[in-house]
């Protein structure tokens, strides 16, 4: 089943997609535009900083955290599930139906600082490339973070806001210098409340001093210890638990959770780490592609996924666009692998772009373990793990780009990494795309569901196809200015597609048909 690039599918067989066993695919989705969070105004110029670089919904879809090239991790937290909604707002609920999950801003750290590694003489950005949510305990959140070289394991948790008064004397009292005790009190966050003494009495408030108090000679009779201390707010607090650093030449591409909530794995562009979450000092190599001579090396790894249920079992891609499934119960050094999906050229279809475009960016499990989505530059690929000679699906996500292959690799935008998610039910598949769009494609055998939706308030305004003919240079299409009589790919209102906006990150919510993808700084969410 393959999606050509206006939406509908080519010709061809019918294949099996993630959602087999006999049902029929479902009615395409009406999305709507949910929320946005750090819209950009217009005409503000976005600081390098603030773009996102990775989105991860954790495995209940209460949370969502984000990282951006600033090396910060914000959170977001479902509000509409909650019991603390007002009565006004419940009525409303129950009288329109069901209300799509609605998130709020939760809180945000400072995961990764530059750093600069004096040995390689390199700098490391502090820029956040993957998250990952890992086993939540005793009410805490718990995910890693990975910059290029260093992962780290938050704890988020709420904590208790201590605030402490100043000294706790008689507002009435006169001081030796002659001024005399602010009887005013000391308002921590939302203000102080007094204390109750054991019979049920008010403690009087502790004043405050002024700047320009001086203790007297001899002290102050009405001095009284210890000092007020109270807490009526709580707050969440990030915590670094762990840091697991120095176990990496290569830029790390993969983190990802193993089913058994007790190890992780790290990948760069030769090695994949497996790590202990509690030891944060030595990781176990259990792949090692590198060879003697780095002139005979061929492919890197790009990513790299466990299992979502077999602890044992991992899949991790490569730069020839095949992927490898493992089995670590087979030796401790798996340079074998148990499959291995490749699809095979046409012949008379190699070119000097083949390569390039085949290479995957990123892979992820279907919910149930029994297909893998990749995504390479032009297409999306639904893989069975029981067929390793053919996708059982592909979609092509914008094929209107395959003539202009020499502009886009002259601009280097031929090798940019565009992530891919799958619904929970594993009937849908989505990635993004240019002009800040994200496709929507059904897997499901005989489905023609192809959405193309812009990542604003407005994500219907669909993209037309261009002509497949030879268009200007990559860089006046940018700026949208034309030359001779070619013509480059429009929208529905005559403006021309953006190849300086892309739509690298997303996810989808693992519970709802909801999708949260980044625009450059702004995270938008959909819902259907």
């Amino acid at each position: 089943m393959s999606a050509g690039g206006g939406g509908s599918p080519a010709s061809g067989s019918q294949q099996v997609g993630a959602g087999a066993g006999g049902r029929q695919p479902q009615p395409a989705l009406e999305w709507k535009f949910s929320q946005v969070f750090g819209e950009r105004a217009a005409g503000e110029e976005v600081q390098e900083v603030d773009i996102i670089s990775a989105i991860e919904f954790d495995k209940s879809g209460e949370h969502l955290a984000t990282g951006d090239r600033g090396g910060r991790v914000v959170l977001f937290e479902r509000t509409d599930s909650r019991e603390q909604r007002a009565r006004r707002e419940l009525e409303r609920a129950d009288s329109v139906g069901p209300r799509h999950p609605e998130y709020r801003y939760s809180t945000e750290f400072q995961s990764h600082e530059p750093e600069f590694d004096y040995l390689k003489s390199l700098e490391i950005e502090e820029k956040i490339n993957k998250i990952r949510w890992c086993q939540t305990a005793n009410g805490a959140r718990l995910l890693l973070s990975t910059n290029d070289k260093t992962i780290k394991l938050w704890k988020v948790a709420e904590k208790k806001l201590k605030n402490v008064s100043n000294l706790n004397l008689d507002p009435a009292v006169r001081l030796g210098n002659g001024s005399s005790v602010s009887s005013s009190p000391v308002l921590g966050p939302r203000g102080f409340t007094p204390r109750l003494s054991m019979n049920g009495g008010a403690v009087p408030r502790p004043p405050l001093l002024g700047s320009d108090f001086d203790f007297p000679p001899g002290g102050i009779p009405s001095l009284h210890l210890p000092l007020v201390v109270w807490s009526n707010e709580t707050a969440l607090v990030a915590r670094c638990r762990r840091v697991y650093a120095n176990a990496h030449a290569y830029h790390i591409n993969s983190v990802s959770n193993n089913s058994d909530c007790e190890t992780f794995i790290s990948a760069d562009d030769l090695r994949v780490n497996l790590w202990n979450l509690e030891v944060s000092d030595q990781s176990f190599n259990i792949v090692d592609i590198k060879p003697v001579n780095m002139e005979d090396l061929t492919e890197v790894i790009t990513s790299a996924e466990f299992h979502p249920t077999h602890c044992n079992v991992l899949a991790y891609s490569s730069s020839k666009g095949s992927i490898r499934l493992i089995d670590m119960r087979q030796s401790a050094l798996c340079d074998r692998h148990s499959k291995l999906f490749e699809e095979s050229e046409p012949p008379g279809t190699r070119s000097f772009f083949t390569e390039i475009i085949a290479s995957i960016s990123d892979i992820k499990f279907a919910r149930g373990g029994r297909y893998i989505l990749s995504r390479d530059y032009m297409t999306l690929k639904l893989w069975d793990i029981n067929m390793e000679a053919a996708p059982v699906a592909t979609f092509r996500v914008h094929e209107y780009l395959r003539p202009k292959l020499c502009d886009l690799y002259e601009n280097d935008s031929i090798f940019d990494k565009f992530e891919c998610c799958l619904s929970g039910d594993g009937e849908r598949v989505a990635t993004g795309s240019y002009s800040n769009v994200f496709r929507v494609f059904g897997a499901m055998p005989g489905s023609e569901e192809a959405s193309t939706l812009e990542a604003s308030k407005t994500p219907n305004r669909r993209l037309v196809p261009p002509p497949s003919r030879p268009g200007s240079r990559l860089a006046n299409l940018a700026r949208g200015r034309l030359g001779g009589s070619e013509s480059p790919g429009t929208e529905m209102n005559g403006g021309a597609y953006d190849f300086t906006s892309k739509l690298l990150h997303l996810a989808w919510h693992p519970m709802s048909n909801v999708i949260a993808c980044a625009a450059s700084n702004s995270l938008y969410m959909y819902y259907a």
